[in-house]
């Protein structure tokens, strides 16, 4: 799975249970963490890349017949499409198959940023704590991340790090599925030099470190202010000195010349 482009999606064969009358669709994320985006260079086709705090949140239901890990990243003070930065990961125990939702690949945003692997990586621990021996079936890759050589690149070159095998099946690279695998021969790993948790007690000491950032700059900004108004102050002495000294010169000049014109 790549930053930008989606998770694998869409089975070549016939689900056991088909989506439309899966449980649990109003499941709503129940527990969160924060996560850090690091600060990246600009990038010539996802553009800037800042620092920025995103919030991750999660849900898990299990019954009998299925499993679900319910993903989602939140963007704070930031709308997205409902259909965008989730991702459902659904275990079927009668036939030890794993798959993914939706089906048509989970859109990203912020691009470019290693959520989509990060959200892969999460979705690949959770099924190797209980079903390593389950299969991720082979799944169709959706056809607009070959659109974009950029876009493509990325897609493959995330899969293949999380252990997944990409086949192409046209000579323009724009058809392409991954290859049935099982669960505990994937990578559970994403890129932390792109996105790290951040805890609590952390965030705590980092908005603690930021105010103390801020009064001292406050505090150098009164200095730079107080002196300031220390050269204004005299600069408008020394101008008013100046002022009288050219009017004491031009009265003496006039005083002189006034003296030479009356012998």
């Amino acid at each position: 799975m790549s930053d930008t482009p989606s998770p694998p999606a869409g089975s070549e064969e016939p689900a056991s249970l088909e989506a439309s009358v899966r449980p649990w669709a109003d499941v709503q994320p129940e527990h969160f963490k924060m996560l850090r985006l690091a600060p990246l260079q600009t990038d010539r086709s996802t553009g800037a890349r800042p620092l920025r705090f995103v919030q991750f949140g999660y849900a898990e239901r299990n019954n009998q017949d299925l499993s679900l890990l319910r993903l989602e990243i939140l963007l704070p003070g930031q709308k997205v499409r409902k259909e965008q930065n989730q991702l459902d990961v659904w275990v079927d125990h009668a036939t030890r198959r794993v798959s993914i939702s939706p089906e048509r690949g989970a859109l990203v945003e912020p691009m470019n940023r290693g959520i989509g692997r990060f959200l892969m990586a999460q979705a690949i621990e959770w099924v190797q704590k209980k079903w390593a021996r389950y299969h991720f079936e082979s799944m169709a890759l959706p056809t607009r991340d070959a659109l974009n050589e950029d876009s493509r690149l990325r897609r493959d070159h995330c899969l293949r790090t999380q252990g997944f095998d990409v086949i192409y099946e046209d000579v323009l690279q724009r058809q392409a599925r991954i290859e049935k695998v099982l669960a505990g021969e994937l990578y559970n790993t994403w890129n932390s030099e792109k996105i790290q948790f951040v805890e609590i007690l952390e965030a705590a000491q980092m908005l603690q470190q930021a105010e103390q950032n801020l009064q001292a700059q406050e505090l150098k900004l009164r200095e730079k202010e107080e002196r300031i108004s220390k050269y204004q102050r005299e600069d408008t002495g020394l101008r008013f000195t100046i002022t009288c000294l050219v009017a004491f010169a031009v009265f003496q000049a006039a005083l002189l010349i006034w003296i030479a014109t009356h012998r």
